[in-house]
C-alpha cells in the first residue's frame, strides 16, 4: 500500500474555498483511454489527492463519475474533501446551464467546486482533431458573446450548481475588457504555465486582481496531442536550469517543474496515469523546497515558448495562431 500524503499546500479563493495547490489533471491528451484516466484517479485520490481538474471535452467525466462513486460507497474519502473542476466547452455557450448540469450528471455530483469557460470564444473544434483543422463558423473574441456565457456562468453560482467560477485560456487584454462587467469575479484563471512559458504579466495580474492561476502544461506537456507540436517548441525538462536544480536535489527535471510551480504561487494540476508519477509530483511539494537562488535560476528558464497555441480555433481570414492571444 502506498504511503498517503499530507500537508500538501492550499491557496485560498476569494470566495473563502480553500483549494489545494497540486490537483491531478484528467486530459488524456488523445493518448489514453477513460478507463486509464479513471483509473488514476481512484489511485490518486487514495494516495491523498484531493483535487481533481475534469472537463467535457476530455470525454471521461462518465468513468470518473463511476470512480467517485465508488470511493465514497467504501469511504475512502467525503465529497466535501475533494475539490472538483469542470469547464463548459466552446460549442456549448449558449446552453451553460445544461452543459453543466450534462457534467453534474456524468460525475455523479450535485455541485462542482469551479467551473470554467474553457475557452474565451463559441470555436469548436472536433475531438482528436489535428492541427490543420478550422472550423468555418469560428470568430475572434467577442465581449457581448463572452459577457453572455459569463452571465450564465454567474446564475450557476447563484443557483448552487458551482461553488466558484473562473476563466481560461485568457489574456490581459481581454480581461481587462470582461472584468469590469462581471458581477460576480472569477475565482481563477487556467493558463499555460511551466518553466519554458513562465506568462510573468499575466500571472501577476491575476494575483493583483485576487484571482488564484492555474497552471496547466506544468512539465511542458510531454504528451500533448500532435496538433499542440511545433518545430520550436522547448522541453522544460531538458532546460539546462531545470537540470542543474534536478540534479543538485537529484530528483527527476519534472519534479522540479512542479516545484518551481507551487513556490511560486501557482495550483498546478499534471496529468500522469502512472502511478510512481503522480506519487511524485504530490509528495514534492511537501519537501526539499527549492532555494530563493534555485528559483531566481529557473526565472532564466523562461523562453516564451507557448505549447498550446490554439490553431484549431482561428476563423477565416486569421492566419496566424498568436490573433487568438491578443
Amino acid at each position: 500500500m502506498s504511503e498517503f500524503i499530507t500537508n500538501v499546500p492550499e491557496y485560498t479563493l476569494n470566495t473563502g474555498a480553500v483549494m489545494p495547490a497540486v490537483g491531478l489533471g484528467t486530459f488524456g491528451s488523445d493518448k489514453y483511454s477513460p478507463d486509464q484516466i479513471a483509473a488514476a484517479v481512484s489511485g490518486a485520490i487514495r494516495i491523498g489527492y484531493r483535487m481533481l481538474d475534469c472537463a467535457s471535452v476530455y470525454q471521461n467525466e462518465d468513468q470518473i463519475g463511476k470512480v467517485l462513486d465508488g470511493l465514497f460507497k467504501e469511504g475512502v474519502v467525503k465529497r466535501e474533501d475533494l475539490f472538483i473542476t469542470s469547464k463548459v466547452w466552446n460549442d456549448q455557450h449558449r446552453e451553460v446551464r445544461k452543459a453543466c448540469e450534462k457534467s453534474l450528471k456524468d460525475l455523479g455530483l450535485s455541485y462542482v467546486d469551479l467551473y470554467f469557460v474553457h475557452w474565451p470564444f463559441p470555436n469548436y473544434h472536433a475531438p482528436g482533431c489535428d492541427g490543420d483543422s478550422r472550423n468555418p463558423d469560428s470568430k475572434p473574441f467577442s465581449v457581448d458573446e463572452f459577457m453572455d456565457t459569463w452571465r450564465q456562468m454567474e446564475e450557476l453560482y447563484d443557483a448552487g450548481l458551482v461553488k466558484a467560477i473562473g476563466m481560461s485560456n485568457m489574456t490581459i487584454s481581454k480581461l481587462d475588457a470582461v472584468l469590469p462587467l462581471c458581477r460576480i469575479q472569477p475565482a481563477a484563471l487556467e493558463m499555460e504555465c511551466h518553466p519554458s512559458f513562465q506568462q510573468q504579466e499575466l500571472f501577476d495580474y491575476a494575483k493583483a486582481h485576487n484571482i488564484v492561476p492555474i497552471g496547466f502544461c506544468p512539465i511542458g506537456s510531454p504528451s500533448r496531442p500532435e496538433r499542440d507540436r511545433s518545430e520550436t517548441d522547448v522541453a522544460d525538462t531538458e532546460l539546462p536550469e531545470v537540470v542543474k536544480v534536478a540534479a543538485d536535489h537529484n530528483i527527476h527535471p519534472a519534479v522540479v517543474c512542479i516545484k518551481w510551480a507551487v513556490q511560486r504561487g501557482l495550483c498546478t494540476i499534471p496529468f500522469s496515469v502512472k502511478e510512481p508519477q503522480y506519487i511524485s509530483n504530490l509528495k514534492c511539494t511537501t519537501e526539499d523546497p527549492l532555494s530563493t537562488e534555485e528559483m531566481e535560476l529557473l526565472k532564466k528558464a523562461d523562453r516564451d515558448c507557448r505549447l498550446v497555441k490554439g490553431q484549431v480555433f482561428l476563423w477565416p481570414g486569421a492566419d496566424d495562431w498568436t490573433q487568438l492571444w491578443e
